[in-house]
C-alpha cells in the first residue's frame, strides 16, 4: 500500500475534502460571454461556515508557511489606491506592480511599490499618491525612502522593471505608466533621476508589465513594454457608449465596468539600447509590434528553447499569449500558436494576468505559468522541449482548484527548500459587486500555495488560520525574493486596495540552500547578468535558474538565483551560462550562503547571516 510522506499527508487530508466539493460543482453551465474570457458559469463552492471558498476554506492547524509581518516591517504604513471604490471605468480595476531591487548595493532587497492614481488626482484637483521605495534596515524593517530618492512618480502607475540598462552596476528601475512612463537611473548615492525623455522610451498612453533582456547580444539591456488598452481619459468606455457595446459590460448578466473586450488595445514596445543613453524602438523591424493589439500585461525575457538567446513571452488578458522564438539576428519569430502557449488545451485564448517562469520539473526546460480570471483554471504550460508547450494543469492538480479564484500576481518558488519549485498564486476579484452575488467568489480573496510533489503533481497547502495563506485582500502585484537573506523566499503583495503586504517565510523545513549573485564583466554580458542561466547538481538532482527581469503580474522578483538543496550539505557542481555564450563552472565551498559571482573570477563576495549570528 502507498504511503504519503508525513507532510504530503497533512496536505491532502486538509485539502481533499475541498477537492472533492469542487469536482462535484464545478462543471460550466453555459458560455460567460462578457468583457474577459472565461470559461463558463460554475456553481458557487463554499466553506463549512458558508464563505465563497475564495475568502474562507480555513483549518485550525497545519503547516504555518508564511506569516503577516506587514505591520511589523512597517509596509503597512503605505496604502495603493486605484480609482474609486465602485471601479466604474477598467482603469481603475487592474492595480499595479511591485519590483525588489538592492537600490543602493548594500547586500539586502528593498521594495520599490508602484501607485495607481484617480480621476482627481490627474485633473488637478487632488495630490496624486505617491510610489513607495521602502530601503531595507536589516532588522526585518524597512523605510520609505522613495521621496528623497525621487522615485514617487506622481502618474497613474501599473508595471515596473528592474535592470541596470547603462552597466554601471547599479540597478535602474523602469516604471509603466497611464501616461508618459519613467526610466529611473540609479544615481548610485540613493537617488534617482528620471531620464525617460532624453532615452526615448516615455511612449504615452496604456503600457503594462515591462521587462529588460539583451535580445541581440551586444552586452546591454534592451526593454520591451507590453500595451494594455488605448484609453482615453476624457471618453471613459461606459456602456452603450460609441467605445463599447453594452455586450462587453456585463458578468454572469449584471452590468459591470466594460472590457477589456470591445476595447482597443494598444501596440506592444521593443526598444533597442543604442549605448549612449538612448533606446530606439524596433518593434515593427523586431517582429514583436503586436499589430493584433492584444492586451498585454505581464512579459519577460527567457530563453525557453535553450539555444542562449532569451525568447519573449508576453501574458495578453483575454486575447491570445505571445511567444517570440528569438532568431538571433535582432528579429523574432513569432511562435505563440504553434507552441501551443497562445491557447489553453481547450483551443480557448484566457485572461492571462500574471506570468511565472520556473523549471518546476527539474528537467532543464523552464516551464510557464498564467493566472486567470474567475469561472475559469489558471494554465500550467509544460516545457516538453525547444520551447513546444503542454496544457498539463489538470493532471497537475493545479487547474481545478483555481477557478473561483481571480488570479494576478504569480511565481515559482521554492518556499521549503526541498529543490523542487512550488506554485504561489495572489488574487482579488475586479468587480466589487461580486460581493453581493451567490457566485461562490468574492472581492478580496486568500492567496494559493501548492506545494510540489516530486515534479509529479502540485497539492495545495491548507491556509492556516491567522497566518499568512489565510489573508484577504483584492491582491494585483507580487514579487518573491529572500529579503532577510535567510534563504527562505518571502512574498511582497500590492492590493488593489489597501495596505502593502508582506509575507515572511517561516516554513519550519530544516532543508538547506544557496543563492548565488552574479555579476557580468564579459563584452557581451549585461553587467546584473539577466538572462544567464544556472544549472545547479546536488542532492542527485540538477536544477535550473534564471535571471529574469520582470514577469508575475507587472512586477520584477530578487534577481539573485536560489536553490533550495533539501538535506544535501555539499553542492556537486554550478554551471553559469552566462549571456554571450560563455560557459563556466564554479565550485562551492559551502551551503545556506549567498555567493556573488562574477564572470571569469569565481566568487568574489559571500553573505552568511547565520554565521554572524553565531
Amino acid at each position: 500500500m502507498f504511503k504519503c510522506p508525513p507532510l504530503t499527508a497533512v496536505l491532502l487530508a486538509a485539502v481533499l475534502p475541498f477537492i472533492a466539493l469542487a469536482q462535484s460543482q464545478q462543471q460550466p453551465q453555459q458560455p460567460m460571454g462578457g468583457g474577459s474570457s472565461t470559461g463558463g458559469v460554475y456553481a458557487p463552492i463554499h466553506d463549512a461556515e458558508n464563505r465563497p471558498i475564495t475568502a474562507g476554506g480555513f483549518v485550525k492547524s497545519g503547516p504555518v508557511v508564511f506569516v503577516d509581518d506587514s505591520v511589523k516591517s512597517g509596509l503597512a504604513s503605505w496604502t495603493h489606491v486605484m480609482g474609486t471604490p465602485q471601479k466604474k471605468y477598467i482603469i481603475e480595476a487592474n492595480g499595479s506592480g511591485v519590483c525588489l531591487l538592492d537600490y543602493n548595493n548594500d547586500g539586502w532587497l528593498d521594495i520599490y511599490l508602484v501607485n495607481g492614481s484617480t480621476y482627481d488626482a490627474l485633473t488637478g484637483k487632488t495630490t496624486p499618491p505617491h510610489a513607495a521605495l521602502f530601503r531595507n534596515n536589516h532588522d526585518g524593517t524597512f523605510t520609505d525612502v522613495a521621496e528623497q530618492a525621487g522615485v514617487t512618480n506622481d502618474r497613474w502607475g501599473f508595471g515596473c522593471a528592474v535592470g541596470d540598462y547603462n552597466n554601471d552596476g547599479w540597478p535602474d528601475i523602469y516604471v509603466a505608466n497611464y501616461g508618459k512612463n519613467r526610466l529611473y537611473r540609479n544615481n548610485g548615492n540613493g537617488t534617482f533621476t528620471d531620464v525617460a525623455e532624453k532615452a526615448g522610451v516615455t511612449l504615452g498612453n496604456w503600457s503594462t508589465g515591462p521587462t529588460f533582456g539583451d535580445y541581440d547580444g551586444d552586452g546591454r539591456l534592451d526593454l520591451f513594454v507590453p500595451g494594455y488598452i488605448h484609453y482615453d481619459i476624457n471618453n471613459p468606455p461606459i456602456p452603450g457608449s460609441k467605445q463599447v457595446g453594452y455586450s462587453f459590460c456585463n458578468y454572469r448578466g449584471v452590468s459591470v465596468m466594460c472590457g477589456p473586450r470591445g476595447l482597443e488595445g494598444e501596440s506592444d514596445h521593443l526598444f533597442h539600447n543604442n549605448g549612449d543613453g538612448t533606446f530606439t524602438d524596433v518593434s515593427v523591424k523586431a517582429g514583436v509590434s503586436d499589430p493584433n493589439k492584444y492586451y498585454g500585461f505581464s512579459s519577460a525575457f527567457v530563453d525557453l528553447n535553450n539555444d542562449g538567446k532569451v525568447d519573449l513571452v508576453v501574458a495578453d488578458d483575454s486575447t491570445p499569449n505571445y511567444l517570440y522564438i528569438n532568431k538571433g539576428n535582432g528579429t523574432f519569430e513569432d511562435d505563440s500558436y504553434a507552441s501551443g502557449f497562445a491557447l489553453n488545451q481547450d483551443g480557448r485564448e484566457v485572461a492571462a494576468m500574471g506570468l511565472a517562469i520556473g523549471d518546476y520539473d527539474n528537467d532543464g526546460w523552464d516551464d510557464l505559468y498564467v493566472s486567470d480570471f474567475s469561472d475559469d483554471y489558471g494554465v500550467l504550460y509544460h516545457n516538453d522541449g525547444q520551447a513546444n508547450f503542454s496544457d498539463v494543469s489538470y493532471p497537475m492538480g493545479v487547474a481545478q482548484p483555481t477557478i473561483p479564484f481571480l488570479g494576478w500576481g504569480d511565481g515559482f518558488i521554492d518556499y521549503d527548500n526541498d529543490g523542487w519549485k512550488d506554485l504561489f498564486i495572489v488574487n482579488g476579484h475586479v468587480y466589487p459587486g461580486v460581493d453581493q452575488h451567490d457566485w461562490g467568489t468574492s472581492f478580496a480573496e486568500r492567496p494559493l500555495l501548492f506545494h510540489n510533489e516530486h515534479g509529479k503533481k502540485f497539492v495545495l497547502v491548507p491556509p492556516v488560520e491567522g497566518t499568512g495563506l489565510a489573508i484577504v485582500t483584492p491582491a494585483r502585484g507580487a514579487a518573491f525574493g529572500d529579503l532577510f537573506n535567510n534563504g527562505k523566499i518571502d512574498v511582497v503583495i500590492n492590493p488593489l486596495v489597501g495596505h502593502a503586504i508582506l509575507l515572511r517565510n517561516v516554513s519550519d523545513d530544516h532543508n538547506h540552500w544557496v543563492e548565488l549573485k552574479l555579476v557580468g564583466t564579459g563584452p557581451k554580458t549585461p553587467r546584473d547578468a539577466i538572462g544567464a542561466v544556472v544549472y545547479l547538481t546536488a542532492n542527485g538532482m540538477r536544477q535550473r535558474g534564471d535571471v529574469i527581469s520582470g514577469g508575475s503580474y507587472m512586477s520584477s522578483n530578487d534577481q539573485r538565483v536560489h536553490f533550495g538543496l533539501g538535506a544535501a550539505t555539499t553542492v556537486d557542481k554550478v554551471e553559469i551560462h552566462w549571456p554571450g555564450g560563455d560557459i563556466e563552472t564554479v565550485h562551492l565551498p559551502a551551503v545556506d550562503r549567498i555567493f556573488t559571482i562574477t564572470q571569469s573570477k569565481g566568487i568574489t563576495g559571500v553573505l552568511c547571516v547565520a554565521c554572524s549570528k553565531k
